[in-house]
């Protein structure tokens, strides 16, 4: 039986505001002996920039996707040394450095969402256009697949899930079509549930938009833990930033983006008490704001390459030495 072409990363992806993310990068990228975590590794296009472009740098890239690992690994061989792999999700900085002999970083990138590996495999069942196994794990070594959550949720959690993470008006309706529906039969693929979902839809909401897109965005959030995820893993990557280090951030969706500008916000403010003559300096602001509020790609990119219409970049510097 013939192999199967090995898969090439560059030709399955291409990288998002990559040119804006090196720009602000830099300045921390270009020390020698410098270290950027890139917290959400993929196909690897930032890093294999980031390193062509800054010969003193070396990249911890984590990613929870074996898969992902393997083939940013073969991408980035080249660069020997200079680029740690680390199978962890993006919380896990710490360990991530500790493995990397790395005290603290001079830059954070994080590219959040779905990796276009993962959209594009049929078999992972995140896109809803495909009809595939149910599972929406990131990393398919651990934890609950969407079937099993679509199995075993009662209706006020799912209803939940749907208003939460999805921002579905219908959460209600869904989610009471999907308790009826499995009671006859399991949803195990991504094309039963669609047609859950498409039966359960007013026909003036069909004619809108496609019911399945914020149901799945839901699922795959829930099954991957990803916002909680997230609310811990800023605050943990500005905590190991050197002085002049950089935290840039690009989201793709509204519950992201909210999260990660709170967490910048909350660290680029004065902590000190209101009234008080003279700001102490463990008081002054941890960053500073290198965004105006969440840049977008530019309208060429976005005719380029249509997964940057969606995105939305944030930055910040830290300005005060880590306590």
């Amino acid at each position: 039986m013939a192999q199967p072409t090995p898969r090439n990363p560059a030709e399955l992806h291409t990288s998002v505001m990559l040119e804006r993310c090196v720009e602000l990068l830099a300045p921390g990228a270009e020390r020698d002996g410098a270290f950027v975590v890139d917290a959400t590794l993929g196909m690897g296009g930032h890093t294999e920039a980031l390193l062509e472009r800054f010969p003193g740098l070396t990249v911890i890239g984590l990613d929870r996707d074996t898969e992902a690992l393997e083939l940013a690994g073969a991408r980035l061989a080249r660069f020997g040394d200079r680029f740690v792999p680390v199978h962890a999700v993006y919380d896990e900085i710490d360990r991530a450095l500790a493995e990397a002999g790395a005290t603290s970083i001079d830059g954070a990138l994080f590219d959040l969402g779905v990796s276009s590996l993962q959209l594009d495999d049929a078999d992972r069942g995140f896109a809803y256009a495909q009809d595939a196994p149910l599972d929406m794990r990131m990393d398919q070594t651990r934890g609950r697949t969407a079937a099993e959550i679509l199995a075993e949720e009662p209706e006020g959690r799912l209803r939940e899930l749907f208003e939460r993470y999805g921002e579905e008006p219908l959460a209600g309706r869904y989610a009471r079509a999907i308790v009826a529906a499995r009671q006859v039969a399991p949803l195990e693929r991504s094309g039963q549930l669609v047609d859950v979902l498409q039966e359960a839809t007013p026909a003036a909401v069909l004619g809108k938009r496609h019911p399945a897109k914020r149901v799945f965005q839901a699922l795959r959030v829930e099954v991957n833990g990803e916002l909680a995820t997230l609310e811990r893993a800023i605050p943990a990557a500005i905590d190991r930033l050197n002085l002049g280090g950089r935290l840039v951030v690009m989201s793709y969706q509204s519950l992201e983006d909210r999260i990660v500008k709170r967490a910048i916000q909350a660290r680029s403010r004065s902590t000190a008490p209101q009234g008080l003559p003279v700001e102490l300096p463990e008081h002054k602001p941890e960053l500073r704001i290198l965004t105006k509020g969440a840049e977008q790609a530019t309208d060429e990119e976005k005719a380029v390459n249509p997964r940057a219409i969606p995105a939305r970049l944030r930055a910040a510097e830290r300005v005060r030495e880590m306590s």
